[in-house]
């Protein structure tokens, strides 16, 4: 368990709001020591290095992951770690900011989306190309509009999302692509939800309403799941070494097009053979843009079939954390996790929000 270190207060104690700043680790908290080697930054120094932060009419606090990690090292008991220090001092901030390495955020975030129930208070994923210690660092408008937004000074938005180079996306929606620019984030099916100019524009029709009933946190993931991607000559050893993983619960499948894939006896009796054994599988598209639509075309018939989930246009980040999420709490609940696949939870699809109901 990665415990969080304790508060501190870096602002006037008559500002009475308060956001909480998380680093969990990434190249936005690196800065340039004396040899110009790049070293982590104490987060409580934060406002020498954004001096301008002392102009807010909120008090920022951080705190930070007692390991600090490369977000390539990310898995979900990091997300717990994090879920945790929000869930325990929920009361006392209005807004939460989360500091975190590009390579994995979509996962942090589309994890968190699902963990948080009713989450009525914004918690912004950001991060940085360029560390916040170097002279072009993408980082210190990251970080200000993550604030900013958290603070909810314009607009109080109940969901967690991220943050890039001047456009929040809701986190389950997005992902990463580009490792070169700084625009590094999309999301391709969903418009952002608030572009950052000489203002903040807000897309308020786009945001989740406020909920109505009390947070609820659930922090079980089951990590027994793999993805299958698709590629032309795919072999049945393949195939079969990954359907016949040992102990499997969940495959992920990563289709051509509009959810297709071949037609072949042996990859249709495979995947058949996998369901057989209770393996929940899931048809995602490999294209960023666009969604599964099982039985458009004859290639995806037979899976439709055999009971292969329509992943609709969720992303590979939302479908893997998603499974990973619902195997976890609810285990013995195959009918429930495979309806709940097809259907939006936390905005992650395209289908109707199912807001109301109290278990999932």
């Amino acid at each position: 368990m990665h415990e969080r270190t304790n508060n501190s207060k870096m602002n006037e104690e008559t500002k009475k709001d308060k956001v909480l700043l998380i680093y969990t680790g990434g190249t936005i908290g690196m800065v340039q020591d004396e040899s110009g080697a790049l070293q982590p930054f104490a987060m409580e120094r934060i406002y020498d290095a954004l001096p301008l932060l002392h102009r807010t009419d909120y008090q920022i606090d951080s705190c930070q992951l007692e390991r600090i990690i490369d977000s390539s090292n990310m898995t979900p008991e990091f997300w717990v770690d994090i879920a945790t220090i929000i869930e325990r001092n929920y009361d006392e901030y209005i807004g939460f900011v989360v500091l975190h390495g590009t390579d994995t955020m979509a996962y942090t975030a589309s994890a968190l989306s699902f963990m948080f129930k009713n989450l009525s208070k914004p918690i912004v994923l950001t991060g940085s190309q360029l560390p916040l210690g170097m002279l072009r660092s993408d980082g210190r408008e990251n970080i200000i509009c993550a604030l900013e937004i958290a603070a909810g000074r314009e607009v109080v938005i109940p969901e967690v999302t991220v943050f890039f180079e001047n456009h929040l996306y809701r986190g389950n929606r997005s992902t990463k692509v580009s490792a070169e620019n700084f625009n590094a984030f999309e999301s391709f099916n969903y418009p952002s939800l608030a572009k950052a100019g000489i203002k903040i524009s807000y897309r308020k029709h786009l945001i989740l309403p406020q909920p109505t009933s009390e947070l609820k946190v659930r922090k079980k993931f089951d990590r027994r799941i793999a993805v299958l991607k698709l590629f032309p000559g795919i072999t049945p050893a393949v195939v079969q070494s990954t359907v016949r993983i040992p102990d499997l619960q969940g495959l992920v499948i990563e289709t051509f097009g509009s959810g297709n894939a071949p037609t072949e006896s042996w990859f249709i009796e495979s995947l058949q053979e996998a369901i057989d054994r209770g393996v929940i599988v899931l048809n995602v598209t490999q294209c960023k843009a666009g969604a599964v639509q099982m039985r458009q075309y004859q290639a995806s018939c037979d899976m439709d079939r055999i009971g292969v989930i329509g992943g609709n246009d969720i992303t590979i980040e939302a479908a893997v954390t998603k499974m990973m999420y619902l195997l976890g709490n609810f285990p013995n609940e195959k009918a429930k996790v495979c309806d709940r696949l097809s259907r939006s939870l936390r905005g992650e699809i395209s289908t109707e929000l199912n807001i109301e109901e109290e278990d999932y």
